[in-house]
């Protein structure tokens, strides 16, 4: 099976590579750089096959994509720039990366008749309440820019193909690139003071692990909207600062410890600064993998732990 991933630059894509290459799969990467422009850790996703691809050029795809002929495209990338898709002179170029580029990519697989797995986000719903959202519910009223941008490549997905995964996310964290966690880390070193929000709730994603759901996916036929976070249960923002820097003092480092740094909660409207609205309710429902035969994610915390692991902090 040859599977062509978007965005390998990303957090995403790069673990796809690497689940593919671990599993014997033929994986093509792909990203707008001329050359793979990833993190350099020694995985296999370094010297694995790898096309630039404008995916605002339909032209671009068209070619690429027939070229390499995949059986499946796993389009990871995508603006998530939340906060700067607000901006006027950024608008239409969030667009054309998020929807027209979807849509081309898209075209290409029902020509070439192979499946789409698409990730989304949470940002599609309003957050609001504090219902889990179902994979299959169409009550979409996104928030913000981003939001709208990729609820409209889910649309172009879902009624260009029959062969398509949507798969929901939030809260996304890997190794290549930057995240919540390591934003965290890096300011609880200079700061003896931090706020975060405790008023937005939901569950992280690891790359690593969603990665593996994926390949999972994509070996199947068993096509539709999914959501995919790790398990765990569903926590703020606060409630994961707090345990990522306990679990930084259990691993020795003591610059992270309560009696040196304070995180204090505070509410969305307290902490203010964001251009994007950003929606209190994000739980996802993902039932829906174990009932067509998915091994959900690790628990968070088994990923935060792992995670740590990896990185150098």
């Amino acid at each position: 099976m040859k599977v062509f991933v978007t965005g390998v630059a990303g957090q995403l894509g790069h673990d796809v590579m690497n689940e593919l290459a671990g599993r014997g799969y033929e994986g093509v990467g792909s990203d707008i750089k001329e050359e793979y422009s990833g993190i350099k850790d020694g995985t296999p996703v370094e010297s694995m096959p790898y096309v630039p691809m404008d995916i605002t050029d339909q032209a671009s795809v068209e070619k690429v994509l027939t070229e390499v002929k995949p059986d499946v495209v796993v389009h990871c990338a995508a603006w998530t720039a939340v906060d700067l898709a607000e901006d006027e002179d950024k608008k239409e170029k969030v667009h054309a990366i998020n929807v027209d580029g979807t849509k081309y990519i898209a075209q290409v697989c029902k020509k070439l008749d192979c499946k789409m797995i698409y990730l989304s986000t949470d940002y599609v719903f309003d957050g609001q309440g504090e219902t889990p959202w179902d994979p299959d519910c169409k009550d979409y009223k996104p928030l913000n820019v981003y939001g709208e941008t990729k609820l409209a490549g889910e649309l172009a997905v879902s009624e260009t193909l029959e062969k398509y995964f949507i798969v929901r996310i939030a809260w996304v964290f890997g190794k290549n690139g930057k995240n919540f966690i390591k934003t965290m880390l890096n300011v609880g070193k200079t700061h003896d003071t931090l706020t975060v929000v405790d008023d937005q709730i939901g569950t992280p994603t690891y790359t690593f692990d969603l990665a593996r759901l994926l390949v999972d996916m994509l070996e199947t036929e068993k096509y539709g909207y999914y959501h995919a976070t790790n398990e765990g249960g569903y926590i703020s923002w606060y409630d994961f600062t707090k345990e990522i820097f306990r679990q930084a003092v259990e691993m020795g480092h003591t610059e992270y410890s309560e009696d040196r740094l304070t995180v204090k909660p505070v509410t969305t409207a307290e902490y203010g600064v964001s251009k994007a609205a950003r929606p209190f309710n994000s739980r996802l429902d993902k039932s829906k993998l174990a009932a067509n035969g998915f091994t959900p994610l690790p628990t968070w915390q088994d990923a935060l732990a792992r995670y740590l692991k990896e990185i150098e902090f």
